[in-house]
């Protein structure tokens, strides 16, 4: 991505939503004059506030200011707190008018979503939220929600790539998740077996599996946190989710299968109470590997 990347993207989408017209939705104001209108519209607002929460210059913010006074669409008094600040607030001609100008913004933006297919509009708004959050610095949330159709096919993916890349394990690897899918897939009994995605900004990120394996018994399966949202404590959750449905479900044990060597894996199962049960030296997907089984009593 560079400068000119942004910079195009910025002229198209200011197309777009018409920034560039002379008045922003169709009103005789700037963009940055509705803007102001939005921001008063949630209540009265000091100037010093009302400056600092849109970012606008003092010279710049009393011109826009002093038009609105003009045209009946705002007040100015003195501050109950401090006689030298001016408070603001929207007349009732002001509220009619942000009225009309909001019901505009939502028609408009609802004509742009027209054209969108619904299918991709929840990758549009996760698209917008991650740009949001990468240009603000803010914190990274995730969310768990079960299978939805195409999830199989990436779970089998991500684990195919992901352990080749970090285990160097060849693509029998990646055929014993296939046929993990394909059993739960065929076979899933919703009332003993369960699945979860976690998502990342709407993109999945991680999975985990609770299935079967007798009246008792769970088996912990294809448990997978994507490497770039690993530290945000989805591992740990995806663990957690799994038990408290196996405890729901009415199984008295829950075990898993891995291999040895994985650090992040095996810190959450310790932390869970998970404790190895066997392990022993085995020739698996194209490695020598120690293959562990670890069991927990709920």
């Amino acid at each position: 991505m560079t400068v000119a990347d942004v910079r195009a993207f910025n002229r198209f989408y200011t197309g777009v939503i018409g920034v560039l017209d002379r008045g922003y939705l169709d009103s005789p104001y700037s963009l940055t004059g509705v803007r102001v209108l939005f921001e008063l519209a949630g209540g009265a607002c000091e100037v010093p506030d009302l400056r600092t929460a849109l970012d606008l210059d003092a010279g710049y913010l009393s011109r826009i200011l002093s038009r609105f006074e003009r045209d009946g669409l705002v007040t100015r008094t003195a501050s109950e707190r401090d006689a030298r600040r001016r408070v603001v607030a929207l007349t009732p001609r002001g509220e009619s008018v942000f009225t009309e100008l909001n019901a505009r913004s939502d028609a408009g933006i609802g004509a742009l979503l027209a054209r969108v297919p619904p299918s991709d509009r929840a990758e549009l708004v996760a698209s917008m939220r991650k740009v949001e959050r990468l240009l603000t610095g803010f914190p990274r949330s995730y969310l768990l929600r079960p299978l939805r159709p195409g999830d199989l096919g990436w779970v089998v993916n991500r684990h195919g790539v992901r352990y080749a890349e970090e285990c160097g394990f060849d693509q029998t690897f990646e055929a014993l998740v296939a046929r993990v899918a394909a059993e739960f897939a065929e076979h899933h009994r919703p009332d003993r077996e369960a699945a979860w995605i976690a998502e990342v900004d709407g993109e999945p990120v991680g999975s985990v599996f609770c299935v079967r394996v007798d009246d008792r018994t769970a088996k912990l399966r294809l448990l997978l946190v994507e490497p770039a949202a690993r530290g945000l404590g989805i591992g740990a959750r995806l663990v957690d989710e799994c038990l408290r449905f196996a405890r729901r479900t009415g199984y008295a044990r829950v075990v898993l299968w891995t291999v040895a060597g994985l650090a992040a894996s095996r810190h959450i199962y310790e932390k869970a109470g998970f404790r190895v049960e066997t392990s022993a030296p085995e020739r698996l997907f194209g490695r020598d590997v120690e293959a562990q089984t670890w069991s927990l009593d709920l």
